[in-house]
């Protein structure tokens, strides 16, 4: 009995160390299966996305320039579609008949003219406060009801985060250089403010950006107002309701428009844009892989400046409703 006990006590642990096995080859292969589904999902996503991007730099390759407005092709958005809508466009590609992947997939995306905001980095060069950017700055404080000592203590920090001498007393006082809007509450400003900025500014790399003039052509009407001195927003509003009959061809087309005395700085405001922002995103069953990259266009050339990219979770209607 003694050993016909033993015997399947080890019959047992047999299966038992079998079935342990099994199930760790298993999830292994399983586990190996879902790291290359994701590789390849991964690799898929990096080629559409800087297919898009590329075709964004081809509209914009091909776009005429200045004057630069919203009628322009590069201003339509492209609304969310199957990727095989766009391989089938292509005679040559028949990748869309041969797998059904492409029906999974869908792209959109859109190009923002920079040039119609305010550019953060433009109010200190080289260390010092540029008077016209800061009075822009002010009176957009003033038209969206914003603290005007928020403002200061932003140029104050820019001030010390932009100065790279090595004699800069400041230097433990600086704060880390922003390259995005909502990292300006490293220089001072409230989550708030930073929400109520987001569509009226910019941070544009490199320092010839500095001088970045607004497009009067793109530039929303609280941009507008402060761009342009001695007008009131119903001015603003006013300039741009006349801008969608007719796009402003140079600033003599804006005078007329404006009431006397108004000062139209041609240091400040242009009708032509070199910096655009372009958005891709791709949707993959219920993910979503986000790109946002900045482009800078000098006569045929477009190149790009800076690419970020992230993933989130894409919810159905049903869901955001709850």
């Amino acid at each position: 009995m003694k050993q016909r006990g033993a015997a399947l006590l080890a019959a047992m642990l047999t299966v038992t160390l079998v079935a342990t096995f099994a199930a760790a080859a298993l999830w292994q292969q399983w586990r190996s299966v879902e790291i290359e589904s994701a590789d390849r999902q991964r690799v898929q996503s990096t080629w559409i996305l800087t297919g898009a991007l590329d075709w964004a730099r081809l509209i914009l390759r091909e776009d005429r320039g200045d004057p630069d407005h919203l009628a322009e092709p590069w201003a339509v958005p492209l609304k969310e579609a199957r990727l095989s809508t766009f391989l089938a466009a292509d005679q040559a590609n028949n990748a869309a008949s041969e797998t059904g992947d492409a029906e999974q997939v869908f792209l959109s995306g859109d190009i923002t003219d920079l040039q119609g905001r305010l550019n953060v980095g433009s109010l200190v060069q080289a260390g010092v406060i540029e008077d016209k950017r800061l009075l822009a700055f002010r009176r957009l404080f003033d038209v969206l009801g914003l603290p005007q000592a928020q403002l200061a203590r932003m140029v104050e920090n820019m001030r010390f985060a932009f100065d790279i001498n090595v004699d800069n007393r400041n230097a433990q006082r600086a704060p880390l250089q922003p390259h995005r809007v909502d990292q300006l509450v490293w220089l001072g400003l409230a989550p708030e403010t930073v929400a109520a900025l987001e569509p009226y500014v910019t941070i544009l790399p490199g320092p010839s950006a500095g001088g970045m003039k607004v497009n009067l052509n793109t530039a929303p009407a609280e941009v507008v107002y402060a761009v342009i001195g001695n007008i009131r927003l119903a001015d603003a509003q006013r300039l741009v309701a006349e801008r969608e009959r007719q796009h402003f061809r140079t600033l003599e087309d804006v005078k007329p428009l404006l009431p006397q005395g108004a000062e139209v700085d041609g240091a400040v405001v242009g009708t032509g844009s070199s910096y655009f922002e372009v958005r891709g995103r791709l949707r993959i069953d219920d993910v979503v892989i986000e790109e946002h990259s900045i482009v800078q266009r000098q006569g045929r050339e477009v190149r790009t400046l800076q690419r970020e990219r992230g993933a989130s979770q894409a919810f159905t209607t049903t869901e955001v409703k709850r």
